[in-house]
């Protein structure tokens, strides 16, 4: 089973790229961030007729999440990461696809820091371990996917030094995402590839996919019954030198078919 994310930056502005992407690796779910599209204006029919089911949490101009699955049903379970009833940024939605439970998640930015933006990303982060913690409870298949929008060590970024002050990568956020994968989480892409250098998002500005000035932080945690099953990860690094493309790559594993009972549904 291929299982990828990809933060599109534009649902519909990238459609033609998503599709071309779709059509080339034919993954089996894929998690969608930074759709910025409402709820009515996700591309349902495009994505339907490149052979997938899909289920999306819209937003007007920002955010949004999506989830697809090939030939396979989706039952949504939470389109709210719980914890803060308040919260109305659409960066999370959870289902549960083939006894497997996927969560796509759009980690909040957090610049300027210090500030608003950045106690936001720390709260966030906060709920995130707790849901994290009672998933992983349920001892059944999930996983973890998305834009975390953070790099977890100076290997995840190009010269680590001009990043000391951004909310990317400032120790409290690092040791946030850390804090989570201490539960009992694998981190994919280092448990394949302990010491290479990355990376999933490159900017648009000064030439920087061209000079591999990147940053990884589109990421895939595993709970343990996922990654005893890993057999491969990878980032499609090309597509992000096509025309029109997202600042991001696609980034993907491959797993075998996890043979379970029926798995526990978790409450939102």
């Amino acid at each position: 089973m291929k299982i990828a994310t990809y933060n599109v930056n534009g649902v519909n502005g990238r459609l033609p790229v998503l599709l071309r992407w779709l059509e080339e690796t034919k993954p089996d779910i894929v998690c969608l961030q930074e759709l910025k599209a409402p709820q009515d204006k996700f591309p349902e029919k495009a994505i339907n007729n490149a052979g997938y089911n899909a289920i999306w949490h819209g937003q007007k101009q920002w955010n949004g999440v999506a989830i697809l699955a090939r030939n396979r049903e989706i039952e949504e379970i939470t389109r709210t990461l719980p914890g803060d009833k308040d919260d109305v940024q659409s960066r999370y939605m959870e289902a549960l696809i083939d006894g497997l439970v996927i969560a796509c998640l759009y980690l909040p930015n957090g610049n300027p820091a210090p500030g608003p933006k950045l106690e936001y990303k720390l709260l966030w982060f906060e709920r995130l371990a707790h849901r994290a913690s009672t998933l992983l409870s349920l001892k059944t298949p999930v996983i973890l996917l998305g834009d975390f929008n953070v790099m977890p060590t100076e290997l995840d970024v190009y010269k680590p030094e001009r990043w000391l002050k951004d909310a990317l990568f400032l120790p409290e956020v690092r040791k946030a995402f850390a804090d989570i994968v201490d539960q009992g989480w694998t981190d994919a892409i280092r448990k394949l590839y302990p010491d290479e250098i990355i990376y999933t998002f490159w900017d648009y500005f000064r030439n920087a996919y061209s000079r591999n000035a990147g940053l990884r932080i589109d990421h895939f945690l595993l709970s343990p019954q996922v990654a005893k099953n890993l057999k491969s990860a990878g980032v499609d690094r090309h597509v992000r030198g096509w025309e029109k493309s997202s600042d991001h790559a696609p980034v993907w594993i491959e797993i075998d078919e996890i043979k379970t009972a029926a798995s526990q549904k978790p409450i939102k």
